[in-house]
């Protein structure tokens, strides 16, 4: 046996790469890897340095070519230009006619007390509905919905009704679970009622009052409650440890098409979530009286008369806080409107999926921190509204603070239509609560995101173009036509594609009747230079208005980017960046300091809204 000389491989090695030859020489083709000479294995480990760790005897591996390498750089440069992600034209999947149904949870009896301070819960309920229907990806969410939280109460009332279309004939199944709300701890489980379903149809008789009481399973319920609970029967005669639901559940008729496509039909509602702590880590001020939001509105949307006596009105009572909404539209969302993340890093497939223990540990933080933004407490407001028409557009309206101080907010619309939106943070000055992801509590699918901003529309007779006025003494209207919602898709989490941008507009028109909506898309530098005016008036504090504008006019814009790539480029440095510090803070409120003799309050109710916590 030859030994190979310094760069060379043995012929016996390099046979190896082909398949053996039947007979005597693919014999010994095959020992010879099994019984090398001491000078052959030297010379291999000194010109194959990549194969030190490979056992004796075991096959070498084929290396790639200098064209295997130059593919695989090809597809990492294309995956780079075009991550996986945005936009998908998946179509819903066809389905049978559907049914439109009516669920009433009206109340609950003889829940266990979870809050043992005041010998009562603070109980709400949270449902989730499923069905056979096909989903367009496994990924996509189910149907839920949340009641009001209910204060100190063992005997809650909600009376709140959940419609939802196109339910097939097939069946359902509805979960309520109760929950006693514990902020900042952990809600407490109260357990669980499970509704099935086999048959819906218009000869379907349903469930009503008074038939229509369920026992709550005790199971997943909170043990110390229900060790409380078992004290409590123990000596109180024929008291009962297991605690009932009563819900209503009747067919309204035939769904439209498209059948395959379930979502709430109404009522909807609206959630107010302040954050005081939050506003005051970065400088975020409201007015104590929900009713300056609209700069002199009153309850009923005109605008109130000057002082008699021709003084100047007193300034309005501000404290720290941040807020985060909640608004139900009505359905459906158009189909068309169907995104997913753009796993433009490998850190987002990770983060969204939560594999992984970095993934996990991401997806965990994103979850956390979506609570802590969306909080429910004693200070939430809930409320209703009618769907589609100006006390729609009012209470909108309302919630984004009629376009006062110039911000400009973060969205995201679920595939249920439920708009979720905070002030936008570069502006605030902490990019952790302007992300897409955090609003829509990293779901791998949502419908639409982007920023928007309002402003007031001078109704001029005769203007042809938009012009910008500054009016700082002149209080808003009360009218929705005043008023122009300008909206895009800047969003580096989901990148909405344009072409949904008209989807967009007949969905917020529809629901948001009287206001001049104005859809615009991140390619055109227009929206940019509209942003960046906003961004100037909110530093100068002044209030504008613009010249009334088509809204068949559209310009298209970018400004923001997520804060993940900052992530992946930190990568296992250490680096705190402002998220992690963010998430420090919040972890620890004494970090922050507090001017002396300042106090933080909750926000006062308004005439139509009520506490829902």
């Amino acid at each position: 046996m030859s030994t190979a000389n310094d760069g060379e491989v043995d012929p016996a090695l390099r046979s190896q790469d082909r398949p053996s030859q039947p007979g005597p020489a693919g014999d010994v083709n095959n020992e010879k890897p099994n019984q090398p000479t001491p000078d052959n294995h030297q010379n291999e480990e000194h010109s194959r340095p990549n194969d030190t760790n490979e056992k004796q005897g075991s096959p070498i591996p084929r290396r790639s070519t200098l064209k295997e390498k130059f593919k695989e750089q090809k597809k990492k440069i294309k995956a780079v230009a075009k991550p996986p992600g945005g936009f998908d034209p998946t179509p819903i999947p066809d389905a049978p006619p559907g049914f439109t149904v009516k669920f009433i949870f009206h109340r609950a009896e003889n829940l266990p007390v979870a809050d043992i301070s005041t010998g009562t819960s603070d109980p709400y309920l949270a449902a989730t509905l499923t069905t056979s229907l096909p989903k367009r990806h496994k990924e996509d969410p189910d149907l839920v919905y949340r009641t009001r939280t209910i204060r100190k109460s063992l005997e809650p009332q909600w009376e709140q009704e959940w419609i939802v279309a196109n339910v097939p004939a097939s069946g359902f199944k509805l979960k309520c679970r109760l929950y006693d709300e514990d902020w900042p701890d952990h809600d407490d489980r109260l357990g669980h009622v499970s509704i099935q379903v086999y048959h819906v149809g218009e000869d379907w008789a349903g469930f009503s009052a008074p038939d229509n009481e369920f026992e709550v399973k005790k199971r997943s319920g909170s043990k110390r409650a229900y060790i409380l609970k078992a004290c409590e029967t123990a000596f109180i005669k024929d008291k009962s440890m297991t605690p009932r639901l009563f819900v209503s559940i009747v067919v309204l008729g035939k769904s439209d098409p498209p059948y395959g496509h379930m979502y709430t039909v109404g009522p909807t509602y609206f959630f107010k979530h302040f954050s005081p702590m939050i506003g005051r880590m970065i400088g975020a001020k409201v007015n104590v009286d929900d009713g300056d939001d609209s700069n002199t509105h009153g309850a009923d949307g005109a605008a109130s008369a000057p002082h008699s006596n021709g003084k100047q009105q007193e300034k309005k009572a501000q404290k720290y806080d941040f807020q985060a909404n909640e608004f139900q539209l009505a359905g459906p969302v158009p189909t068309k409107m169907y995104h997913r993340y753009v796993e433009f890093r490998p850190i987002i497939g990770l983060l969204f999926r939560g594999r992984g223990l970095r993934g996990k540990v991401l997806n965990k933080a994103l979850h956390h921190q979506h609570r802590r933004i969306y909080n429910f407490d004693r200070h939430t407001l809930w409320g209703k509204f009618d769907a589609c028409t100006e006390d729609a557009s009012h209470q909108f309206l309302k919630m984004a603070h009629y376009g006062e101080g110039g911000h400009i907010f973060t969205y995201i619309i679920t595939l249920d239509g439920m708009m979720r939106w905070t002030a936008t943070g570069k502006e605030i000055g902490l990019d952790l609560l302007s992300k897409h992801t955090l609003h829509s509590d990293a779901a791998a699918y949502i419908a639409c995101s982007g920023e928007f901003f309002i402003r007031r529309v001078n109704r001029a007779e005769s203007s042809e173009d938009a012009e910008l006025e500054e009016h700082p003494q002149k209080p808003p209207v009360g009218k929705p036509e005043d008023y122009q919602l300008i909206i895009d898709n800047d969003s580096g989490t989901y990148r909405p594609d344009k072409s949904v941008l008209p989807d967009l507009h007949s969905l917020l028109e529809r629901n948001l009747p009287g206001i001049d909506i104005v859809t615009l898309a991140c390619d055109d530098p227009e929206d940019q230079r509209l942003k960046k005016e906003q961004a100037k008036l909110k530093k100068e504090g002044r209030v504008i208005m613009v010249m009334n504008r088509s809204p068949s006019q559209t310009s298209f814009s970018s400004s923001d980017i997520s804060d993940l790539d900052e992530m992946e480029r930190a990568g296992e440095a250490g680096r705190k960046g402002k998220m992690e510090r963010a998430y420090a803070l919040l972890e620890d409120p004494k970090r922050i300091r507090h001017p002396a003799g300042e106090v933080i309050s909750g926000p006062s109710g308004s005439a139509e809204a009520s506490h829902a916590t």
